[in-house]
């Protein structure tokens, strides 16, 4: 059974090198991780890099390149539909800047290889809140940003905006990912959402979440308004909706 991550990057040379090779050498019981970055354009020449590594890694490293910054829901949507089409089983989601411990893939696929859930989050707060390298302020926003997402939809998951998860490939076939809505933040909250309402069974991994050191963060005010007005708009529609 194959598994792949799919990495979103824009700007992200002095992380992508390092976390290629941290991700090629992983070792799974049943085979290796394979790898698929999509790249929204990146000026600083990540793409590049990228290429040269996929020589070393020809069949397990691919490269989907799109033209300008379409934003973090987008890029893994086509890479959802890019990993459905080549027959993946497990489909894993990460960032690219190492607050995401690509040693924590293992646990994930675990989580759903071996226990049988459906969707596998790497939750910061699953276990007290897991968070190294963030303002207090950061800390704060994000985790009541979670208690307000829990308040409106019903879910009781703790890290509704995590962005590190493996789905079953049974779980995208299913949520029609052509009507997902949202971009940013909000767009994890919305697939966490939908997995739940169609009865799929999630578990919460502990992880530990680093601030990145290298590169700059993509995070804006924008991201944040989307998710708090797009949970209320997210629910309501699922009202009249059936699952």
């Amino acid at each position: 059974m194959q598994s792949i991550v799919i990495i979103p990057t824009y700007n992200e040379k002095e992380n992508i090198a390092d976390m290629l090779e941290t991700v090629m050498n992983l070792v799974l019981p049943n085979g290796d991780f394979h790898l698929l970055i999509i790249d929204d354009g990146s000026p600083d020449g990540t793409a590049d890099i990228v290429k040269q590594y996929q020589e070393k890694y020809p069949e397990r490293l691919f490269l989907e390149q799109r033209k300008g910054k379409l934003g973090l829901g987008t890029a893994y949507i086509h890479g959802f539909k890019w990993a459905l089409k080549k027959n993946y089983d497990f489909i894993f989601e990460m960032d690219a800047d190492f607050s995401h411990n690509p040693q924590d893939l293992i646990k994930l696929h675990y989580a759903c290889s071996q226990e049988n859930f459906d969707v596998a989050i790497g939750s910061r707060y699953i276990q007290g809140v897991n968070v190294v390298n963030w303002p207090m302020s950061r800390v704060l926003m994000s985790y009541f940003a979670g208690y307000y997402v829990r308040f409106i939809t019903g879910m009781k998951i703790m890290d509704t905006t995590a962005g590190f998860k493996c789905y079953k490939s049974n779980v995208l076939q299913k949520i029609e990912l052509d009507k997902i809505k949202f971009v940013g933040y909000a767009f994890q909250i919305e697939m966490k959402f939908l997995a739940w309402k169609y009865g799929f069974k999630i578990k919460e991994v502990p992880i530990i979440f680093t601030e990145r050191t290298k590169g700059q963060s993509k995070m804006t005010a924008g991201i944040f308004k989307e998710a708090f007005l797009g949970v209320i708009q997210m629910k309501i529609e699922s009202l009249f909706k059936k699952f």
